[in-house]
């Protein structure tokens, strides 16, 4: 499969947008939601094209994935793995030392990606996706 990786940035609010509906349809974030996290400054992230995106944040020493989707179409294929591995690695240049994320307590197949990239459990948010929709907090230490 032929990738092409893009540095998200304002500029390509509705790409990201357009990617995010692929991704979690009508969860999916608007373009203008794109453009205001990436006013802080903090938040960065990558497109995959054909179908895959991460954002995340660095502040002080500690970073987050804000979000991590693969088109249902392209899943399967490594996207997700790469995308992880992009924001770990710039989390790392801007001085992190620790990614935290959230995931649905009932999302097997990304609990499997996040604990084979070395994400131990850390917390978990009642209802954090709804009534009986918990999310775990995950951690990796960065200088791993």
């Amino acid at each position: 499969m032929s990738e092409h990786v893009i540095a998200a940035s304002v500029l390509c609010a509705d790409l990201l947008a357009e990617v995010h509906l692929a991704c979690f349809g009508a969860a999916a974030w608007s373009a203008a939601s794109f453009v205001d996290l990436f006013t802080s400054g903090l938040v960065f992230g990558y497109v995959i094209e054909p179908g895959g995106l991460v954002l995340a944040r660095a502040v002080a020493d500690e970073a987050e994935i804000l979000t991590i989707g693969v088109a249902p179409a392209v899943r399967r294929q490594g996207l997700a793995r790469r995308l992880l591995g992009l924001a770990l690695d710039k989390s790392r240049q801007r001085g992190a030392a620790t990614m935290f994320l959230e995931v649905a307590a009932d999302n097997a197949p990304a609990l499997g990606l996040y604990r084979s990239c070395g994400f131990k459990d850390c917390g978990i948010r009642r209802d954090y996706y709804g009534p009986g929709a918990d999310a775990l907090l995950l951690r990796r230490l960065l200088c791993e």
